[in-house]
């Protein structure tokens, strides 16, 4: 769901991964679908990779646009440029155990921003998401089952074949 969509420092919105370029990516805007070049010094995360810090552990943004979702039973969040006591007290009836140290307003508008540009385009989908997540779960069990009998072996290479000088016969001097 999420691992295709990025965001990109000093770009506002989101952007969606098209190809790889030369020294960078090519994405394109979810806003107005234009295409652009990121060079590859630009910071850019994948909305999958991006966590937030709670008390205890760091949940990931999946599971925090899943509870503004069910929040807000499937509809548009508070607006991000509301003012930021609005967007703290909406953010802890939420995630009430967030890392308020840690997690700053700008952080706040950011995720509100997203979750509410991934619903405008249908992006949301938790469904799926934890069917894939089932799928995967199943896959790794499957994995940790195998023995060391059927792990593949590693063919060798072929090396070159060994020179063989022949010496010269002797000729015989008269």
């Amino acid at each position: 769901m999420l691992k295709d969509i990025l965001s990109i420092s000093g770009y506002g919105g989101l952007f969606k991964y098209v190809s790889q370029a030369r020294n960078g990516i090519i994405v394109e805007s979810l806003e107005d679908q234009t295409r652009m070049h990121a060079h590859a010094s630009a910071k850019v995360s994948a909305l999958d990779d991006i966590s937030i810090f709670t008390e205890t552990e760091d949940i990931s943004l999946k599971s925090v646009l899943k509870l503004i979702f069910d929040k807000e039973n499937g509809k548009e969040a508070i607006n991000h440029k509301s003012s930021n006591d609005e967007l703290k007290k909406y953010f802890e009836t939420v995630l009430p155990a967030y890392d308020k140290e840690r997690v700053y307003v700008s952080d706040i508008k950011k995720v509100v921003n997203w979750y509410n540009i991934l619903l405008k385009h249908n992006l949301l989908n938790f469904d799926e998401t934890e069917a894939e997540a089932e799928t995967k779960e199943q896959g790794e069990n499957v994995k940790e089952e195998k023995t060391d009998e059927t792990k593949p072996v590693k063919k060798a290479t072929k090396k070159p074949a060994a020179k063989t000088t022949t010496k010269p016969t002797a000729k015989k001097t008269k």
